[in-house]
């Protein structure tokens, strides 16, 4: 007989009904968020298929935040594997008080800034022409790949205290409530920090629009 909480093959799959239902309305976000509760709690206890499938379900997400506030391929690859690593032994500091993606969202944003202040104080070096997205062919993709690379290299200079709400707000799609949970900040500092995001991208993209 197969024990509550386990696959039958005694494997973890949490999309085979195996998920408690304690209370969260099954409307997708709901059950995304029951699904890694019941992975996380899994990983916490050493399961460790439980903790593979929920960076699978992740990994997409960490890397496309990485890449966003480091703006260099490269270094959001080399981000992404220090969170992987980091991740097994940071659960046991998760309480779930927040939903996990806020709190993954908080430990990757950490982690890519720290990666970032690194690399330039060894080569103090600032996001340069060649440092993003190669240029791809014909000469439309070129042009698009060329606005592209200007966009993630704009981002890149913004501020910390603008890049990250930037990227979490209009580029990840969160709700200011989230991007100030996983800032530390008030509502308030979210919505001004972005505002001002905005207006020096606009700035610098206007010749991009001309």
């Amino acid at each position: 007989m197969t024990s509550a909480g386990a696959a039958p093959d005694g494997g973890t799959d949490p999309d085979d009904g195996i998920v408690p239902d304690d209370g969260v309305p099954d409307d997708g976000v709901g059950r995304e968020a029951r699904i890694d509760r019941w992975l996380v709690g899994k990983a916490r206890d050493g399961d460790l298929g439980a903790y593979e499938e929920l960076i699978r379900r992740h990994r997409d997400r960490i890397y496309r935040i990485a890449l966003r506030i480091t703006g260099d391929p490269a270094d959001a690859d080399d981000v992404t594997q220090e969170v992987v690593i980091q991740l097994w032994t940071a659960l046991s500091g998760f309480v779930g008080s927040s939903a996990f993606t806020t709190w993954l969202y908080r430990v990757v944003v950490n982690r890519s800034l720290d990666h970032q202040r690194r690399t330039r104080r060894l080569t103090g070096d600032e996001p340069g022409d060649d440092d993003l997205l190669p240029v791809a062919a014909p000469e439309r993709s070129v042009l698009a790949a060329a606005e592209l690379r200007a966009g993630l290299e704009a981002i890149a200079r913004l501020p910390e205290s603008q890049r990250v709400p930037f990227v979490l707000c209009q580029i990840e799609g969160l709700g200011y409530a989230q991007a100030a949970a996983i800032t530390k900040v008030s509502e308030a500092t979210v919505r001004g920090r972005l505002a001002r995001a905005r207006a020096t991208l606009l700035a610098e993209m206007r010749s991009w629009s001309a």
